[in-house]
C-alpha cells in the first residue's frame, strides 16, 4: 500500500474521493487527529526528565500484574 498526501484545490474533488472510498479503492484518514496525537506526545516527552528504558517498563508491568493477580 502506498501513502500519498494530496492538497485539494477544488472542494468538489472531496466528493470524488469519498466515492472512491465508498468503492473501497482508497481509505481517507483524518490527518488532524494524527497530528494532534503527535503534538501531545511531543509535549509530554518534553516534560519528562528521562524516558524509562524497556527493562524498567517491563519491571513495572510485571510488578503491577503480580499485585493484581495476588489480590484475586
Amino acid at each position: 500500500m502506498d501513502t500519498i498526501r494530496i492538497d485539494i484545490i477544488n472542494p468538489r474533488v472531496k466528493d470524488l474521493l469519498h466515492e472512491l472510498a465508498d468503492l473501497k479503492l482508497i481509505r481517507i484518514r483524518d490527518e488532524s487527529s494524527i497530528q494532534d496525537l503527535t503534538n501531545l506526545l511531543k509535549r509530554l516527552r518534553s516534560k519528562a526528565d528521562q524516558a524509562p528504558g524497556d527493562d524498567e517498563i517491563s519491571a513495572i508491568v510485571e510488578e503491577t500484574r503480580r499485585e493484581r493477580y495476588e489480590t484475586r
